[in-house]
């Protein structure tokens, strides 16, 4: 589980949750057709630039954000590392009785144990890689679509408020009651967008980036091996895919 953004998500939210408890009156910041204005207009406007089907799919991406934690590129690179030394001594068949934890990965030595040209399983595995940060794409545009439109439609539900408060001007006393409820789908749009919408659009951009990252590691990792590359030397050319900081912890700690 992803902890930053289960933090994130309940602190931004209880911070404003427990502002508006702590109010004189904390009743008056709920309003169901500013709720309905704001969710289901914001729903409704997502779904007319995506399919159904990518709409349902970007929930169950958005769990990415809480639940999924990328593989560390380190332990990817140590576990091949060690299918390289065994690959050398033992061959490419030796390499069938492993266990790999990674599934591309196990994709990937597979390949080389059924005897699959380079070309081939770069192929393959380039395939994989980029059908699924295309799928991570369409669930981050969605939650992109969905902070773009939520303050849209509180602003659009705050001008409908509006007019009807100004159309009925006859009794001045509810004129302050009514601009407090067309404001709050102002408040409902934001507090969706910036609360919810475009920070799991963020997070889901960067795990998109580790597991791109990875899967690179990944092919270099396979073709590496079916070239009989020294594992050492292997090791030395796939810690360039980490950054500076990274590979110079590694290099102290193996010292």
């Amino acid at each position: 589980m992803d902890l930053a953004t289960l933090l994130g998500l309940v602190t931004a939210w209880g911070l404003i949750i427990a502002t508006i408890a702590l109010g004189a009156a904390a009743g008056t910041f709920v309003n169901m057709p500013s709720l309905a204005i704001v969710l289901g207009g914001t729903f409704a406007v997502v779904l007319m630039r995506f399919t159904l089907g990518q709409f349902i799919g970007s929930i169950k991406t958005a769990t990415k954000a809480f639940l999924h934690k990328s593989e560390s590129p380190q332990a990817i690179i140590d576990s091949v590392v060690e299918l390289a030394a065994i690959a050398r001594k033992e061959g490419l068949l030796a390499l069938e009785r492993q266990e790999i934890s990674n599934p591309v990965l196990s994709k990937g030595i597979m390949m080389l144990v059924d005897g699959h040209e380079p070309g081939v399983v770069k192929k393959a595995l380039l395939t994989e890689m980029n059908e699924t940060l295309n799928r991570h794409s369409v669930g981050q545009q969605i939650f992109k679509a969905m902070g773009d439109a939520a303050p849209a439609m509180g602003m659009i539900g705050t001008l409908v408020g509006l007019v009807q408060m100004l159309s009925n001007m006859s009794d001045p006393k509810s004129i302050g009651p009514a601009m407090a409820v067309a404001l709050l789908t102002t408040l409902y749009g934001a507090m969706l967008a910036n609360m919810f919408a475009l920070p799991i659009a963020d997070k889901l951009s960067l795990r998109s980036s580790e597991e791109q990252m990875n899967k690179n590691i990944i092919i270099e990792s396979v073709l590496g091996i079916q070239e009989g590359q020294n594992p050492k030397i292997l090791g030395e050319i796939l810690k360039n895919f980490l950054p500076a900081s990274k590979r110079d912890t590694e290099e102290e700690a193996a010292a």
